[in-house]
């Protein structure tokens, strides 16, 4: 695969020119109907998240809006993790959550930053003067990076305007874009980092030790292990195979995200152009790698020989030091998602075409193992190896989310979701919601029976209990994909400080916020390439009005809206909609995917 570089670059000049100013339609849905099972469930769903989030942040959370834990520095338990604590609370007030929710959820970020650079290391060397140096991490991968930036990653849905936020995005992206002078962890010559261990300060440019993985030394007794070990000397030799960072991975190109953030807050067009500058880069390495996707990129910039190399690469497979057993951990495929932001970036779908050859590329190598056609995984020194029965899928469904070409439908799988969309599952709807609901009342339970303390409770614990429950939301009412952890779906590696990819997004023009405004509910039932239906419903007694975007960031433009049989011209970013009391109707939009520069500043402010 390979993109064309001239095309590449005049498509994202051509993104960069600025919309015309416009004054977006507005329609009137006055006819009754009855409150769908759905629209009633979606709003006991916020209700409920909302109310369980407020309980475990009085229980997790102290005055000072620190998380109350055992403070280490590790991969397994370190700052990343404590900065996880309210995942998804952003997104719930973007969705249409409390005002209260975003409160608490910028506290704790506040809180979070604050205690964690003055939480320092006694014998990690790079954490002696605080784990966060200038409101960042000093120096880790971006598997755990882009798992502590996944709050960060999505506040500015809700508060595109603030103008620390601004700040913090362009100084955070700045480590990456070869502007900063203590941070040099990026080389804008040959378009690389420098070392899969980076940070604030700076790139990790020698062998890193277990100790730089694992943390000070602890007992592990009395906290629950994520990995099971009963001894720091376990701790240390889960890492025991981590030495090989110098050198770029593709694990670092989700940074670029905080180049897409830092461009859609207003921080300028360099942001944006570094940031597909880097992936272009990188999709032109895998287009002269056999259509694969290196995981090791040497010092010199080049792709040899042993382009499979590099921890979290193709054939990095470590000792369990409990087990004896090498276990495969190749995390190159979680790198698609920075991908996905090239596309929104640009347009440009050769980004995921890189990802559709190398999974043919994968099944192509597949052979019979014990009498099953199985894909490899895995790439060594001796070959493929990692074999797992039937075709390769990983990341099949966020291939098929983004080009919505039919060929790749059969990549994305059986999912109930896709069923729905495509009409053979009508009660999905009330099923997904329903799962949610039940997963807020078991985290909720699970926090009344916790009996850990500060002081026996590492910073990933409360992550298995924060309530908020977002998947169907997000699926129902915008269309869009949960890009977490755990995978969303059985085809998706494990994410973290992912953006939000969605077809629709909802504004309360009459409180100037995000979200759907009170009383209303949305349902997308099918998406196409250039086609969205959704039904918008009004369930209170008051007329409320909500304005209708294409896209997280504004990036698809909607061409026009079909209601009751009239058409009516858009041309635009958005609509809006009056829905009167107790009313709704089902739209049908005509949409041009990514054709817009990604915002994040709201309709009226544009």
């Amino acid at each position: 695969m390979r993109i064309d570089r001239r095309s590449f670059m005049a498509g994202a000049a051509a993104l960069a020119l600025p919309a015309q100013a416009r004054t977006a339609p507005a329609l009137v849905a006055d006819k009754p109907m009855a409150a769908p099972k759905w629209a009633v469930m979606q709003r006991q769903l916020l209700d409920a998240n909302a109310e369980a989030c407020e309980t475990f942040y009085a229980q997790y959370v102290d005055a000072r809006d620190h998380l109350k834990v055992f403070e280490r520095w590790g991969a397994n338990d370190g700052p990343d993790d404590a900065a996880e604590a309210t995942n998804d609370w952003f997104l719930l007030h973007a969705l249409g959550g409390s005002d209260r929710l975003r409160m608490l959820a910028s506290r704790f970020w506040e809180g979070h930053l604050r205690q964690f650079t003055a939480a320092r290391t006694t014998d990690v060397p790079i954490a002696r003067q605080g784990m966060y140096y200038r409101e960042f991490p000093v120096q880790m991968d971006w598997q755990h990076n882009a798992e502590g930036l996944t709050s960060f990653n999505v506040m500015g849905l809700s508060v595109p305007r603030d103008p620390r936020l601004l700040a913090r995005t362009k100084r955070y992206a700045d480590f990456y874009t070869g502007r900063d002078r203590e941070a040099r962890n990026y080389d804008p010559r040959l378009k690389m980092m420098r070392s899969l261990m980076n940070g604030s300060r700076g790139p990790m440019l020698r062998q890193a030790t277990p100790l730089d993985w694992a943390g000070d030394p602890f007992d592990p007794r009395p906290f629950h292990m994520e990995h099971g070990e009963q001894t720091y000397r376990q701790t240390l030799d889960h890492y025991a195979e981590y030495g090989d960072v110098i050198g770029d991975n593709p694990l670092n190109l989700q940074a670029t995200t905080l180049g897409l953030n830092a461009a859609a807050l207003g921080g300028g067009e360099r942001f944006r152009r570094w940031a597909l500058d880097y992936l272009g880069a990188w999709a032109e390495r895998a287009a002269r790698n056999d259509g694969l996707l290196p995981s090791f990129l040497r010092p010199d910039g080049t792709v040899g020989e042993d382009w499979w190399k590099g921890v979290y690469g193709w054939g990095f497979s470590p000792l369990v030091p409990q087990t004896g057993e090498r276990e495969d951990r190749n995390r190159v495929p979680r790198s698609i998602t920075a991908f996905m932001g090239g596309v929104l970036m640009s347009g440009d779908m050769g980004f995921i075409d890189l990802w559709r050859r190398q999974t043919a590329r994968l099944n192509e190598a597949s052979r019979k193992v014990k009498g099953v056609l199985s894909a490899p995984t895995m790439y060594g020194a001796e070959g493929w190896y990692g074999w797992k029965p039937g075709p390769y899928r990983t990341n099949g469904f966020e291939i098929w989310y983004m080009s919505q070409r039919k060929d790749d439908r059969a990549l994305a799988g059986d999912d109930p979701w896709i069923a729905f969309l495509e009409g053979r599952k009508g009660d999905y709807p009330a099923q997904a919601l329903a799962a949610d609901l039940q997963r807020v009342a078991d985290r909720v339970a699970a926090r009344q029976k916790d009996d850990t303390t500060p002081q026996t409770r590492l910073a990933d614990w409360p992550i298995g209990i924060n309530p908020a429950s977002v998947k169907s939301l997000v699926q129902l009412m915008t269309g869009g994909l949960h890009i977490a952890r755990p995978p969303w779906s059985k085809t998706s590696p494990p994410q973290g400080g992912v953006p939000l990819h969605c077809r629709l997004r909802y504004f309360d023009p009459v409180a100037r916020r995000a979200g759907v405004p009170a009383d209303v509910g949305a349902l997308v039932h099918r998406l196409g390439d250039r086609e969205t239906e959704v039904t918008l419903v009004n369930l209170g007694r008051q007329a409320r009005t909500v304005t209708v975007q294409g896209g997280a960031y504004a990036e698809h433009r909607i061409d026009a809206v079909t209601l009751d049989g009239r058409t009516m011209a858009v041309g635009g970013r958005d609509f809006t909609l009056r829905l009167e009391p107790g009313c709704g109707a089902r739209l049908g939009l005509a949409m041009s995917r990514y054709a817009n520069r990604p915002t994040l500043a709201f309709p009226w402010h544009r």
